[in-house]
């Protein structure tokens, strides 16, 4: 067992609310060993940013993980060489070329499609109406995996993310997350003759045309579902309640004294839609006094990461005029997320501007709590709201 300082948790207030435990932690035990979460954990921006390069020692490589476990092997899970090769036979389909030319004309025409139909309504839950179909939609293009709807999609996302932080060992929970991979397989088999008589720029196209094992294409493509939805779908409707709910900071974009793209990296920095990401400790090691040995599991706790009062001033405040660089929502080392052209254009340069552009007098819609949660991954889970339609 780890030596590092315990740190007990409820599990259900940290679900609910992490950032007390986690600002407690960063001031009296940046490094802490949570009992119910059987991890050690890193909650400090600047030991995250430097450990996470050291790969030798605090792993992506995790045999007998979740993630593998429920998904497949994939680059996330792989390091240096094996994992590098993996990541550039994708990157044609998520490279800011690609974004640029292939897939921000087809995000704008699925927003367009999607307002008109909510547009006369004046009241709709943001999240289920707006953020999970757009986020849907531009995955089913991205992906390759045009054959189903975004429904399943989001429904396949979900469950795959809950199978891999099941780290009670829910059997419901992975039962769930084994007929989401399945259903990916089958519409992955279902797309494999359009791809490969019709290449295109999506994922499943690009790797099938590198040569990649399939067992590596089913599983590269199941991790682009399983942080590809739920990574934009939680910033879009996050970002809106954000300006919703701090509409001094609205102001600021409507003035042009600031931009969307500066409203999505602040709320990615100050609520993560990934909160941590899982590290296997490859051989023996000291840190700051912890003894790490082999086996051990380490969290870098990106939510922590982005709240730190040493990087950041007034980290709890929401704030699209503060200096963003040292945010690590996306990740700070070879494993930085490579969906992330992608995840910005699709809220910065076409969700953000839509709605608010279309939407008029758009507001909260008091009679019901907007609700959020999550550690690992987190979001809101409900956006009520309503507007003027005449």
């Amino acid at each position: 067992m780890s030596n590092a300082p315990h740190y007990p948790i409820d599990v259900a207030a940290f679900w609910a609310d992490p950032y007390p435990d986690l600002a407690r932690m960063r001031k009296e035990a940046p490094i802490a060993y949570v009992p119910q979460l059987g991890s050690t954990i890193f909650t400090r921006r600047d030991d995250i940013f430097s450990q996470e390069k050291r790969i030798d020692v605090f792993s992506s490589h995790q045999p007998q993980g979740l993630m593998n476990r429920m998904m497949g092997h994939n680059m996330m899970r792989k390091d240096g060489d094996a994992h590098m090769s993996e990541r550039t036979q994708m990157f044609p389909a998520v490279s800011p070329r690609a974004v640029r030319e292939a897939w921000l004309a087809k995000f704008k025409a699925h927003a367009e499609r999607i307002l008109d139909e909510l547009a006369p309504k004046g009241q709709a839950d943001l999240v289920k109406e707006f953020a999970l179909p757009l986020s849907g939609e531009c995955l089913k293009d991205i992906t390759g995996l045009t054959n189903i709807r975004y429904q399943e999609m989001d429904a396949w996302s979900q469950a795959m993310i809950d199978g891999i932080a099941n780290y009670a060992g829910d059997k419901q929970v992975e039962a769930r997350c084994h007929a989401a991979t399945a259903g990916i397989d089958a519409a992955i088999d279902d797309m494999l003759p359009v791809v490969t008589k019709q290449p295109n720029a999506s994922i499943l196209s690009v790797l099938v045309a590198a040569g990649q094992p399939m067992e590596s294409v089913r599983a590269n493509v199941k991790l682009a579902i399983s942080g590809g939805q739920n990574e934009p779908r939680d910033a879009i409707s996050g970002s809106i309640w954000a300006l919703l709910t701090h509409p001094a900071q609205l102001a600021l974009v409507r003035e042009g004294k600031a931009k969307w793209i500066d409203v999505f990296e602040e709320y990615a920095r100050w609520i993560a839609p990934i909160g941590m990401s899982p590290r296997r400790v490859a051989k023996p090691c000291n840190y700051r006094g912890v003894d790490f040995e082999p086996e051990d599991r380490v969290f870098l706790m990106y939510g922590s990461a982005n709240r730190d009062e040493a990087c950041f001033e007034h980290p709890d405040r929401f704030d699209i005029m503060r200096d963003t660089s040292k945010s690590i929502a996306f990740g700070a080392g070879p494993h930085y997320c490579a969906g992330a052209f992608a995840s910005r254009a699709m809220v910065a340069d076409v969700a953000l501007p839509a709605i608010f552009a279309r939407l008029k007098n758009l507001r909260l819609d008091t009679r019901e709590p907007v609700r959020i949660g999550g550690w690992a991954f987190r979001g809101l889970l409900n956006l009520p709201v309503a507007w003027d339609v005449n």
